[in-house]
């Protein structure tokens, strides 16, 4: 039958930038459409053009779903968060005089090696071009950024500052953080 041959062709083009899912809930949409096309009298071969048609050119649905990628959504958030939460560790660190706290080195450049990481990762979900690669690097760039946000707050904890301002205003944001990203993340990872 060659109508549905090209509605199999499509959805194996889909299923090539798509995940699993989402192909999926294409392919129940497809049919319904190419079988209303067929009780409207086409034939199954002009109902399955008429509703790959309908649909519109992979490309441009890949790049809807991109678009719309909850992964993408929750990079840019994320990032834009970022020098804000930056600014509050900031202040605080400094108003704790953090450069006296016992941390080693070695976990000073750690944290800087991790935050460069995990900024990338971001910055890979909010304007990377394909759908799988965007959707790992939004969990990861995720997960990365609550246990950052996480470290933070428990050095903050162990270290003792004085309970000022910044430091207050630093534990909120990335308690904030927090709370975003847990709720961020199931869409992440179900996309």
């Amino acid at each position: 039958m060659p109508g549905p041959r090209l509605i199999r062709e499509y959805l194996a083009e889909m299923s090539e930038h798509l995940p699993a899912g989402i192909v999926e809930e294409l392919a129940d949409g497809l049919d319904q459409t190419h079988a209303h096309y067929v009780g409207q009298g086409l034939t199954p071969d002009a109902a399955a053009e008429a509703a790959v048609a309908e649909f519109g050119e992979p490309q441009v649905v890949v790049a809807a779903f991109l678009r719309a990628s909850p992964a993408r959504r929750a990079g840019r958030r994320l990032l834009a968060t970022g020098p804000v939460a930056g600014l509050c560790w900031g202040a605080a660190l400094i108003a704790g005089r953090a450069w006296t706290w016992p941390v080693p080195i070695a976990a000073r450049v750690l944290s800087g090696a991790a935050l460069v990481t995990v900024v990338g990762l971001l910055g890979a979900a909010a304007f990377g071009r394909h759908y799988r690669p965007v959707r790992r690097a939004g969990a990861a760039g995720c997960l990365g950024i609550a246990a950052l946000d996480a470290a933070m707050l428990t050095a903050v904890t162990v270290a003792g500052p004085p309970l000022t301002w910044p430091v207050i205003l630093a534990v909120t944001v990335s308690t904030a953080r927090i709370a975003f990203t847990a709720r961020t993340l199931r869409p992440v990872l179900t996309c």
